[in-house]
């Protein structure tokens, strides 16, 4: 039962937790009074015993390197715990404030920088997603653009963008317009995007280069495809065009 203590304890469970955990996993039932005995005898104590705050900074500061506006004081003080430090969140917050002032007031400001994105030019990868939040109105969006140009190459409002015979012929109407396919197609995993993929990794099966054949389809979650700028107009002006032609 030391053993057990003295683990749970150096993985920063609280008292509560270690007890719950002795209980549940190890059918181990002691009093509070009883483990806060047992920790004093093994010289755990969690305000004692500190490490170094020049050690803690050091490590911050390694750790605040690149993209620190993603950093928050919970995150790193999670890191430090995992690297073996004994330091308090307070003590990582604070240190967080002197070294990088201008990312905690960002974080605090709620105006996150979005990651750079790049891609080698036009037609290297289109972005194809459907738009969800006006379907209990019976507005079904599917929409797709160019990577590299923002430039939107279907916007379409229809009763349905889960059907994969919807979501081709959008596809092939793009093709046809354009006059060609692009080299890689990238969207979420959903059922509607299958007949699209096999019509891509098609189209591209002869191709030379590294992206040809079934490496030209690529599957990525919707919240890190990139985003059209004009998305709100856009809705507004298809959602108008739909309900017009039902009438």
């Amino acid at each position: 039962m030391v053993d057990l203590i003295e683990c749970y304890f150096r993985i920063r469970l609280n008292n509560k937790e270690i007890l719950g955990v002795l209980a549940q996993n190890h059918n181990i039932i002691i009093s509070i009074r009883t483990l806060k005995r047992r920790c004093r005898k093994l010289g755990l104590f969690r305000r004692r015993n500190q490490t170094d705050i020049d050690q803690v900074i050091a490590f911050m500061q390694e750790e605040l390197r690149g993209n620190s506006q993603m950093h928050g004081y919970r995150w790193l003080h999670l890191r430090a715990v995992q690297r073996g430090l004994v330091v308090s969140q307070e003590t990582v917050r604070q240190i967080i404030k002197a070294l990088d002032p201008h990312e905690v007031q960002m974080r605090q400001a709620h105006r996150l920088r979005r990651r750079l994105y790049t891609t080698r030019g036009p037609n290297a990868l289109w972005h194809m997603d459907s738009y969800d939040k006006l379907k209990p109105f019976g507005i079904c969006i599917n929409g797709c653009i160019d990577g590299y140009s923002r430039y939107v190459l279907w916007m379409e409002a229809y009763t349905t963008n889960n059907d994969p015979k919807v979501i081709a012929s959008y596809y092939l109407q793009c093709v046809e317009r354009v006059g060609g396919c692009p080299e890689r197609l990238r969207a979420d995993r959903g059922t509607e995007n299958g007949h699209v993929e096999g019509m891509q990794n098609f189209l591209r099966r002869e191709h030379s280069d590294a992206f040809a054949g079934e490496k030209s389809f690529l599957y990525g979650r919707s919240t890190a495809n990139q985003r059209i700028k004009s998305w709100g107009g856009i809705l507004r002006k298809q959602s108008v065009q739909f309900w017009m032609s039902l009438f």
